[in-house]
């Protein structure tokens, strides 16, 4: 084992055992959302995992050690700190794992952690992705590349729909990604069921998309998957209406000039307070959706290998 990664026993447990695991993210305990509905998040998150059926393992960085599973007791201490921790994508580890530093991880860091843990499903509320006017500030999420590089299942409600969309779409296109529909044939906007665009494969049910994923992997494609999921339509939220408040919000940051990884942050904070906290509810929702949908998806891989088709 990597001496940098400790895996927390429960979790290793299920890994040795061949039960299902589902990774989850620290920045938005962190840096999503505000101290108590962060915390009340993430353990209600864990909770629809193990209902579902797998172990979840929400990652970090702890003491200078990337881990795959934390207590209670530090899901609280990352809540309570909040935005003092500090968010840490790839370029980042190193620096916070050689200063002993805590970091909650973004996309591309738990993706990271999650692969090296041996966990092939994590589950986020969006994956980052291009931001819009990119063309002029190259502002690419690491999420992407992350994407291309690590074979991790990424389920999620799209991309945040602050980004440009259909750019986003275009780069994962671009380096071998598959974005699979679940039970959708278009890409969901986060907060919004649709986008207009297409997804690359709709896929009925769980198994279909382990399925999916064992060939992928199986042939030894090293590229993740990107499962979309949308909002349930009870939460969903207006497309319009949000398109108007995400220009009010972005025309807001470049007018503070906001920018690099406090953008995300920032935009998402702005556009909870111009909903009312209308978008903070749709938020939780749509990500409790997608840990149980990747609690069902790990569960499905699991199977397969148990059938014999071999390790994914």
């Amino acid at each position: 084992m990597n001496p940098f990664v400790a895996i927390a026993p429960e979790v290793q447990a299920a890994l040795s055992e061949g039960r299902a695991v589902v990774a989850l993210e620290s920045t938005i305990i962190a840096h999503g959302m505000p101290y108590p509905a962060n915390l009340e998040t993430a353990l209600r998150l864990e909770a629809v995992v193990r209902q579902a059926g797998a172990v979840p393992a929400t990652c970090a960085i702890v003491d200078g050690r990337l881990r795959a599973g934390l207590s209670e007791e530090e899901i609280e201490r990352f809540a309570q700190k909040g935005r003092s921790i500090a968010k840490a994508s790839r370029r980042d580890l190193g620096y916070l794992l050689s200063r002993g530093l805590d970091g909650a991880t973004t996309v591309a860091a738990t993706m990271i952690i999650a692969h090296l843990a041996g966990i092939r499903c994590f589950a986020t509320g969006g994956i980052g992705g291009v931001h819009r006017g990119a063309s002029a500030t190259f502002d690419i999420s690491a999420d992407l590349q992350e994407l291309a590089h690590t074979p991790v299942a990424v389920v999620c409600a799209g991309a945040k729909s602050i980004l440009d969309l259909g750019l986003t779409l275009e780069y994962l296109e671009t380096f071998g990604v598959p974005i699979l529909g679940y039970q959708t044939d278009e890409f969901p906007a986060f907060y919004a069921r649709s986008s207009g665009l297409k997804v690359d494969y709709r896929m009925e049910t769980p198994e279909a998309i382990a399925q999916l994923l064992k060939a992928h992997w199986g042939i030894g494609l090293r590229s993740g998957a990107v499962v979309a999921n949308p909002i349930p339509e009870l939460y969903a939220l207006n497309d319009k209406d949000m398109e108007e408040t995400i220009a009010k919000a972005i025309a807001d940051a470049e007018h503070q000039r906001i920018r690099g990884k406090d953008l995300t942050p920032f935009l998402l904070a702005r556009i909870e307070q111009l909903t009312g906290g209308l978008s903070l509810k749709a938020n939780v929702e749509l990500v409790c959706n997608n840990a149980h949908l990747a609690a069902r998806v790990a569960q499905a891989l699991v199977a397969r290998h148990h059938q014999g088709f071999g390790a994914v």
